[in-house]
C-alpha cells in the first residue's frame, strides 16, 4: 500500500510539472508574440475620400500576405473631424449625416465582429462603395459577405453604436500630437503625417522580430513627406487647427484631380 500511494504521488508530480512546464511555454509564446506585433492604428472618417483610398488601396494590401498580418496589431477609429456641438453630445460630422451613419456602423462593427479580418472586411467593403461614390448602397455589403445583418442594426439602433462613437471621439482627442487631418495613422505611437501611404515602411521598421515577412524586404525605405514635397499625400483636414497652408491647400485639391505632378513640373 505504501508503495502504491508512493507511486501515485510521484506520477502526480511528474503530472504537475509537464503541465506547468506547459503553461510557462505557452505564456512565453504568448509574450514573443505581442512583442512582436507592430501597433498601427488609423484614425478616418467613412466619408473623408482620402479615407476611403487608403483603406482600399493601401492598407487592404496588408491582408494579401499572410506573414505581414502576423506584426501588425491595427486597430480602426471611425470618428475623425467630427465635432460636438457646444454643452452637448450630439455631434455633427464633417461630411454630413451620411458620414455619422457610416461611421457608427462601422464602429459597430468593429464591436460586433472582434476579429480584424472581419470587421475589416465589411469596413472595406463600405469604403469601396464611398471611393465608388455608391456608399448609399452600403447594406449591400452584409449580402455580399454573407453577413447577419442584425448585430448590426441591433447595435444601432439601440444606442451603443453612439457610445461607441462617444469612446472614439474621447480617444482621438487624446492624440499626442493632436491629429490636424484624416486619415491620420499612427505607427508604434508615432504620427506619419502626409506620408501615410508609405506606412508600410514604417512598420517594417519598427517590427522587432527574428522571422522578417517577405513584403517587409521589397518596401522601399522611408522618406519623410514634410521634408520632401514629392511624398504630399491628400488628406481631408479638420476644421479647427488650421495649420494648412494656402499651397498645401491647393495641392490636395489637385492631387485629388490627378494634377499633383503636373504642378510640381510646371513649379520646378
Amino acid at each position: 500500500m505504501a508503495a502504491t500511494r508512493c507511486s501515485t504521488t510521484v506520477i502526480v508530480f511528474i503530472l504537475s510539472y509537464i503541465i506547468a512546464f506547459c503553461v510557462i511555454s505557452a505564456t512565453a509564446t504568448m509574450l514573443r508574440s505581442s512583442s512582436d506585433s507592430d501597433s498601427k492604428v488609423l484614425y478616418y472618417e467613412s466619408l473623408c475620400p482620402y479615407s476611403a483610398d487608403f483603406i482600399v488601396d493601401y492598407l487592404a494590401k496588408v491582408f494579401e500576405e499572410e506573414d505581414l498580418v502576423g506584426i501588425i496589431d491595427l486597430k480602426l477609429f471611425p470618428w475623425g473631424n467630427a465635432k460636438f456641438r457646444a454643452n452637448s453630445t450630439i455631434f455633427d460630422c464633417q461630411h454630413g449625416p451620411s458620414e455619422c451613419l457610416l461611421n457608427t456602423i462601422e464602429a459597430c462593427a468593429i464591436a460586433v465582429w472582434h476579429d480584424v479580418e472581419k470587421h475589416f472586411s465589411f469596413i472595406y467593403c463600405i469604403e469601396t462603395l464611398v471611393h465608388e461614390h455608391r456608399y448609399p448602397q452600403w447594406e449591400t455589403c452584409f449580402q455580399l459577405l454573407q453577413l447577419d445583418p442584425k448585430p448590426i442594426r441591433d447595435c444601432y439602433s439601440s444606442g451603443y453604436g453612439k457610445e461607441l462613437e462617444l469612446k472614439y471621439a474621447a480617444e482621438t482627442s487624446a492624440l499626442e500630437p493632436p491629429h490636424e487631418y484624416v486619415p491620420w495613422v499612427v505607427v508604434d505611437g508615432q504620427p506619419l503625417y502626409e506620408d501615410y501611404e508609405n506606412f508600410l515602411s514604417y512598420v517594417c521598421k519598427a517590427y522587432k522580430g527574428s522571422t522578417v515577412p517577405k513584403a517587409c524586404s521589397e518596401v522601399s525605405h522611408i522618406r519623410t513627406a514634410r521634408d520632401n514635397p514629392e511624398n504630399f499625400h491628400p488628406v481631408c483636414y479638420s476644421e479647427k487647427p488650421a495649420k494648412a497652408t494656402l499651397w498645401t491647400k491647393i495641392q490636395s485639391a489637385l492631387s485629388s484631380w490627378g494634377l499633383s505632378k503636373m504642378v510640381n513640373v510646371a513649379v520646378a
